[in-house]
């Protein structure tokens, strides 16, 4: 199936810088990457994330009929509370991760994007008989995060995902396109307001950086065809270990109970005197076998953090000791546990 792309208004924003790769059709910076990474951190600002997917199910048996498919525990939902999960293959296989939150009526989810057709299209081959409603809002709503701290007061008919990093706000289209012409009279009072106290834009790369600070994965960069949710630390945000039968719950199971999954994640310090970052997919080496050894992993997310530096994301053996140095792509890196191995 072919993934869909959306392109920003935002990106009509004086100084805004195309992002590419998965993250292609919104901002990768408006100028000055590690002004916007502090921005974030001192809880100013907005990210543009509207190249999301939106995915909306609606009738009496969501809950019910979600939990039999996801990997969270979602029956009893309170409305308001947000939740992220995932959905595997028969084998185990992360092929979606969800972040959810429901409004007493609906569940909304954003997903990565452009995959949100092959979502919605599993869904539905999964109705049944259940009373739901599957919808892709993607069209109608664009995500925009804003930092924990940041004091904007979101509309109150906005869908809203508060996590401890931050709030997801699920906007209306017209409304975003409303903020990239700010002259123009088409958007709300309610709307103007809100993007007068979020402040500036600021680009997806410096939620990246941020994201990679705090070992956070994303599926296609973290994940390929055989990943399963141990190898990244989502046991502990998007699994639940005592919830009925969904597809895949076999190996979770069984990975869970032998606590041998064949990869680990790591976070990456990188030597700040390289110039070039390691890209997705560059090798992971043991430094003591040189840059011609045999692989250990690869390479999953990099960027440069305004405090910390170059840093990655990688997805190694899990044999391999936590405590040598590696080398990513031919960069010296020293190695901090997000997964025990």
């Amino acid at each position: 199936m072919q993934r869909q792309t959306t392109t920003s208004p935002l990106l009509s924003l004086p100084g805004a810088v195309p992002a590419e790769g998965p993250d292609e059709g919104v901002a990768a910076h408006y100028g000055d990457l590690f002004r916007e990474q502090r921005a974030l951190a001192d809880g100013s600002g907005f990210v543009d994330l509207s190249h999301r997917g939106v995915v909306t199910v609606a009738g009496q048996d969501r809950l019910a009929w979600l939990h039999l498919l996801l990997t969270q525990h979602v029956s009893d939902l309170p409305p308001g509370r947000a939740t992220e999960a995932l959905i595997l293959s028969a084998h185990g296989h992360i092929e979606h991760a969800l972040y959810l939150v429901d409004d007493g009526t609906t569940t909304w989810m954003h997903v990565e994007p452009g995959t949100q057709g092959e979502l919605v299209a599993y869904l539905e081959s999964m109705k049944f008989f259940y009373q739901v409603d599957v919808s892709d809002r993607t069209g109608e709503y664009a995500v925009v995060h804003l930092p924990a701290g940041s004091i904007a007061a979101v509309p109150e008919e906005w869908p809203v995902r508060e996590v401890p990093y931050g709030r997801d706000v699920f906007v209306p289209r017209g409304e975003l396109e409303a903020r990239s012409h700010p002259s123009s009279a088409t958007g709300s009072d309610s709307a103007a307001r809100f993007f007068s106290e979020a402040g500036s834009p600021v680009g997806v790369l410096a939620l990246e950086a941020l994201r990679i600070e705090a070992h956070r994965p994303r599926v296609g960069l973290e994940t390929d065809h055989r990943t399963i949710p141990h190898e990244l630390g989502w046991l502990d945000t998007a699994v639940h270990l005592d919830k009925g039968c969904y597809r895949g719950q076999e190996t979770v199971a069984r990975v869970h109970n032998l606590g041998r999954p064949p990869r680990r994640l790591v976070f990456l310090h990188l030597d700040g005197s390289e110039v070039k970052l390691p890209g997705h997919g560059a090798p992971v080496r043991l430094a003591s076998d040189g840059p011609d050894g045999r692989p250990v992993g690869a390479v999953t997310s990099s960027a440069r953090h305004w405090e910390l530096g170059p840093i990655a994301l990688a997805v190694i053996k899990r044999n391999t000791p936590v405590d040598v140095t590696l080398l990513a792509d031919g960069t010296a890196a020293a190695q901090e546990t997000v997964v025990e191995p």
